[in-house]
Parts: C-alpha cells; structure tokens; sequence
C-alpha cells in the first residue's frame, strides 16, 4: 500500500516542480487530489495511483496528437 503524498512529494513524480503542480491543480489540468478539509486550512495529496492515471491518460505518439 502507498500513502497519499504532498505536492513536493508529487511532482517528481511526474517530472515538474511543485509550483507547476500547483498551477495545474487552480487550472484543472493536472492529476485528481485529495483535501483533507474544505476551505484555505485543507492539505492537499495525492494518491499515487492518481498520478500515474494521469500520466497515462497524457500519453502520446505525436505532437499533432496531443492537439
């Protein structure tokens, strides 16, 4: 069993810094996360199985069709 990571723990993981990670999760672009609570006081994480159903799902064979 994995645990839930933090955003410095996730963006290795995918090959970004946290800041990007960031950036994505306020866009909506990035992988699913978990909040802890609502509101500013929630962490948030990331289940590694997210991430790596991101990934794929950001796989391509061409620039023309990541279009």
């Amino acid at each position: 069993m994995e645990f839930l990571l933090d955003t410095r723990q996730a963006a290795p993981r995918i090959g970004v810094t946290a800041g990007t990670l960031e950036n994505w999760r306020t866009q909506g672009t990035g992988p699913r996360f978990i909040k802890t609570s609502p509101g500013r006081g929630g962490k948030v994480l990331y289940d590694p199985a997210d991430i790596e159903a991101w990934k794929e799902a950001n796989r391509f064979q061409s620039t023309s069709e990541a279009a």
